[in-house]
C-alpha cells in the first residue's frame, strides 16, 4: 500500500467529491498535518457501472447495490488508523477480506429509552449482509466524507451514528443530537455472513439515552423492539435452542458477551461515561 504523496488524479477527485476549496491548502500543505495516505482508486466510475451490470449478483435489490457501490468505507488498520478507502461492496466480500485484510471503520448504536430499555431492530430481508436477524439499534459505517473522517471526540463516527439513525429508522437529527452519543469502547472482529459476504470491522460502540420518535424504513428494518435486560436474556435462549429461527447479529452478540450487561448498569445508574475506555482496542472472536 502506497503512502506517499497522492495523485493528481486522487487530489481532482477529493476536491470535487469531499473537500471545499477552501480546505485543500491546509490539508496538501507540507507545513500542515499531512492527511492519511489514500488506496488509489479501485475502479473508474465507467468501470464500476460495468462491473454492476455483470455482476453474479445482479438481482441484488436496487436500494442496497446503489449503497454497495455508491457508499465509500473508511479502510482502517488495526490501530485505527485511516489508510484508504473502498466501496462497501469490496469491504464486505469474504474473499477481498481474506486476500487484501481489508478492515473498515464502523459503528453500532445502543439507544435507551427514558425506561432504560434497549431498542432492537431486525434488518431487512433485503440486506446483503445478515439479513433479517436481531441486533442493536443501528449498525453502520461512517463514510469517506470530511464530516465523518473527524477524529477529534469521535466526532466523525457521531455524525455518522446521527446520519443512519435517520435513514433507517427514521429518527430525526434532533432527536439524537452527535454530543449524546457516548463512545464507549472499540471492537475488532471479523465474522463471515455466508460464502461470499462477511464483515472485518473496527466498530465503535456509542451509547445513548434519549426517548425519540421512530419511523422504520422497510429497505432497512424489518422490525423494532425495546426490551428490558430479562427480556433481551430470553431473546438471548431463544436464539442460542434455534427457536422461532431466531437469529442475532455476530457483532451484537460479541457485544453481550463481552459488554452490554454491565454497561446497562450504568445505564440505568446514569453513569455511563464511568464506563467509558476509547484507548483500548478489544480483539475479539
Amino acid at each position: 500500500m502506497s503512502s506517499g504523496l497522492l495523485n493528481t488524479a486522487t487530489r481532482a477527485t477529493l476536491s470535487s467529491s469531499f473537500f471545499p476549496k477552501s480546505h485543500l491548502h491546509r490539508l496538501f500543505s507540507s507545513s500542515s498535518k499531512p492527511f492519511p495516505s489514500l488506496l488509489p482508486a479501485r475502479s473508474s466510475p465507467s468501470l464500476r457501472i460495468s462491473t454492476m451490470a455483470d455482476a453474479p449478483d445482479a438481482g441484488m435489490d436496487a436500494v442496497q447495490r446503489r449503497l454497495m457501490f455508491d457508499d465509500e468505507c473508511i479502510l482502517v488498520d488495526e490501530n485505527d488508523r485511516v489508510v484508504g478507502h473502498d466501496t462497501k461492496y469490496n469491504c464486505h466480500l469474504m474473499e477481498k477480506i481474506e486476500s487484501e485484510n481489508l478492515l473498515h471503520r464502523a459503528f453500532s448504536v445502543f439507544l435507551f429509552n427514558s425506561k432504560n430499555e434497549l431498542l432492537l431492530q431486525q434488518r431487512s430481508a433485503t440486506k446483503v449482509t445478515f439479513p433479517l436477524v436481531w441486533t442493536n439499534t443501528c449498525c453502520s459505517h461512517p463514510l469517506y466524507r470530511e464530516s465523518e473522517l473527524i477524529d477529534e471526540e469521535c466526532l466523525g463516527v457521531r455524525n455518522a451514528a446521527q446520519r443512519k439513525l435517520l435513514d433507517e429508522l427514521g429518527i430525526p437529527a434532533e432527536d439524537v443530537p452527535v454530543d449524546q452519543f457516548i463512545p464507549l469502547g472499540r471492537m475488532l472482529y471479523k465474522a463471515p455472513s455466508d460464502g461470499k459476504w462477511g464483515e472485518h470491522e473496527l466498530d465503535y460502540l456509542l451509547f445513548t439515552v434519549r426517548d425519540v420518535n421512530v419511523h422504520p424504513n422497510p429497505d432497512e428494518v424489518a422490525d423494532i423492539k425495546y426490551v428490558n435486560q430479562e427480556e433481551l436474556k430470553e431473546l438471548l435462549r431463544k436464539a442460542d435452542a434455534g427457536e422461532e429461527g431466531l437469529k442475532l447479529s455476530p457483532w451484537f452478540r460479541l457485544v453481550v458477551d463481552n459488554f452490554l450487561f454491565k454497561w446497562w448498569d450504568h445505564v440505568e445508574k446514569r453513569t455511563i461515561k464511568e464506563a467509558a475506555d476509547m484507548k483500548t482496542i478489544h480483539r475479539l472472536t
